[in-house]
């Protein structure tokens, strides 16, 4: 049978993080973002405008973005930016998300031994700015364009690398725009749902 041991919470024993350590350390979750935003496929501009965006909170907020939570969010979203167009404001909203969702996914252990604190995203769904991005005119491709763009997309079935998912999007992009279907409706065929016996 085995002993009961006492059991010590190791967390009183840790030292606080110095100023010095807690600056270092937003320096490279930052520097952390920016790669983890490279390494999943985003282009540089992007990166750019998010970080852009994390500064902009920053130098309202005067602290570190780590110490944010939902109350400062409130105030940021509907008092400092109420009237200002919804794009800038859901751009700042995601961007912020984002860097929370780095924050708690790899960091968050190592903020509460260094501060005490649970991090915890400061933007949920009671204060997260809804809306879209204005409209533009979106004018359709004429029929010859459309004739252009799957007799390229054709010739690359001979020489794509994967002959499989080429192929899979060519059907696809095909009856998207012959039949009508919505990119969900396409999603949703699969191979038995070819009947090659009632013709085209």
């Amino acid at each position: 049978m085995a002993a009961l041991a006492v059991v010590r919470d190791l967390r009183e024993h840790w030292a606080p993080a110095s100023a010095e350590e807690l600056e270092r350390f937003e320096t490279d979750a930052l520097s952390g973002s920016v790669l983890a935003r490279a390494s999943a496929g985003l282009a540089d501009g992007t990166i750019r405008g998010d970080v852009g965006q994390l500064d902009q909170i920053g130098t309202w907020f005067g602290r570190p973005l780590r110490d944010m939570e939902p109350a400062d969010a409130d105030v940021y979203f509907g008092k400092v930016l109420r009237h200002w167009p919804s794009g800038t404001r859901l751009g700042r909203s995601q961007a912020l998300s984002t860097y929370f969702m780095l924050l708690e996914l790899r960091h968050k252990v190592e903020i509460h031994r260094m501060t005490g604190r649970v991090v915890e995203c400061p933007t949920d769904e009671m204060n997260r700015p809804r809306g879209a991005k204005d409209a533009q005119l979106r004018i359709p491709p004429s029929e010859p364009e459309i004739g252009t763009l799957f007799t390229d997309r054709g010739g690359e079935l001979a020489t794509c690398r994967k002959f499989a998912p080429t192929a899979r999007n060519h059907t696809a992009s095909k009856l998207m725009s012959q039949v009508g279907l919505r990119v969900s409706e396409a999603c949703g065929l699969d191979l038995e749902d070819i009947k090659g016996d009632l013709g085209h």
